[in-house]
């Protein structure tokens, strides 16, 4: 089992790259979010899955370990492959799938081609506890997602929120910390968007 490679870029394309090591050339499918931001001849290093099939032997690479754990409980799920998780993992960033998953957003995840209905609730379903316990385990601050769920019912949209929040975690340890000083932020925006549409 291959857990890891680094070496350095020497081909890409939208969904994958070739990452040579020790005189191999490795093929390496990432999401096209990872091979749009990396370049020929830059070093990478990736934590990785090795998909064992028939008749090949497929490396699936991620920037992020907690990208790697969310891959690997998707692919455990009846009805989703390897390339059918990264299509998942495509669609946003972990924080925002696992986010998803949690309050049981279905209609989120049938944003991704092949996701229906019916897989998008098995998803909610089986992961819904598991991304919680992924969090804690990978480090992800709760904080964080706590804040963000918080502010959410207060009818703040997470895409609104999600910027502050995280920079407001990595200064405070508790949801409510978060919470509060979130709200401070966003009254102050919220009083500068009417300050501009007076002027106006």
């Amino acid at each position: 089992m291959i857990g890891h490679i680094e070496g350095k870029i020497i081909h890409k394309e939208d969904r994958a790259l070739i990452v040579a090591t020790c005189g191999v050339g490795h093929v390496v499918f990432v999401t096209p979010e990872t091979a749009e931001h990396k370049t020929i001849g830059e070093q990478i290093s990736l934590w990785t899955h090795l998909s064992v099939k028939e008749n090949a032997l497929d490396l699936y690479g991620f920037l992020r370990r907690d990208e790697l754990s969310l891959f690997r409980l998707l692919i455990g799920i009846s009805g989703i492959g390897p390339k059918g998780a990264l299509n998942v993992l495509s669609l946003a960033d972990v924080d925002t799938l696992t986010h998803a998953i949690r309050r049981g957003d279905n209609a989120y995840l049938t944003k991704v081609s092949g996701i229906g209905k019916k897989l998008a609730e098995k998803i909610v379903i089986e992961l819904r506890d598991k991304v919680g316990e992924m969090t804690e385990r990978d480090g992800v601050p709760r904080a964080e997602d706590e804040a963000i769920e918080a502010l959410e019912a207060l009818g703040y949209p997470a895409r609104d929120t999600r910027a502050i929040v995280r920079t407001l975690a990595k200064k405070h340890a508790t949801s409510q910390d978060v919470i509060r000083k979130a709200l401070q932020t966003l009254g102050g925006h919220a009083r500068h968007a009417e300050l501009s549409a007076g002027s106006r």
